[in-house]
């Protein structure tokens, strides 16, 4: 299989891992989070009526943005989305940051969307309410490395 093909497989698969366990409804829509080099996009989603509730991006023609390539617009498309949810009655959404990483522009558009209001849900918050695993053994013999005096 060639490169693209291949990245575009890996890509596929992060995206399917993520929203499987994401599910939009009308009172809690998913937020799904697109980017590209030059833009970012985002969409309230109900998966129930397939239909999409509200949607924001940084090449909007309302828009006032230069670039949209940067974390400055995403915090401005997400701050955008939460005041259409607003004027919509929505709350709260289901965070679907689909096959991107959250950090930089993803990040910025859910901090902002957060700030200005719509309370965004996801996975991240769920592995902070997972609990600690037990200290295997591996982690033990690194405690007693650490607690054992050096020789003089």
């Amino acid at each position: 299989m060639d490169a693209h093909k291949s990245k575009a497989v890996r890509t596929q698969r992060r995206k399917y891992r993520v929203r499987k366990a994401i599910h939009g409804t009308a009172t809690k829509p998913r937020l799904s989070v697109h980017r590209t080099n030059l833009q970012i996009y985002a969409q309230l989603i109900d998966d129930d009526a397939e239909v999409t509730i509200a949607a924001a991006a940084s090449n909007a023609k309302d828009g006032k943005l230069k670039y949209g390539g940067n974390v400055a617009a995403a915090a401005e498309v997400g701050a955008k989305i939460a005041e259409k949810a607003k004027a919509k009655g929505i709350t709260e959404a289901a965070f679907d940051r689909g096959a991107f990483r959250f950090h930089g522009r993803v990040k910025a558009l859910a901090q902002a969307a957060t700030k200005a209001g719509l309370k965004c849900t996801g996975l991240e918050e769920k592995k902070k309410e997972a609990p600690a695993k037990a200290p295997d053994a591996k982690d033990a013999k690194k405690d007693k490395k650490k607690e054992a005096p050096a020789k003089a």
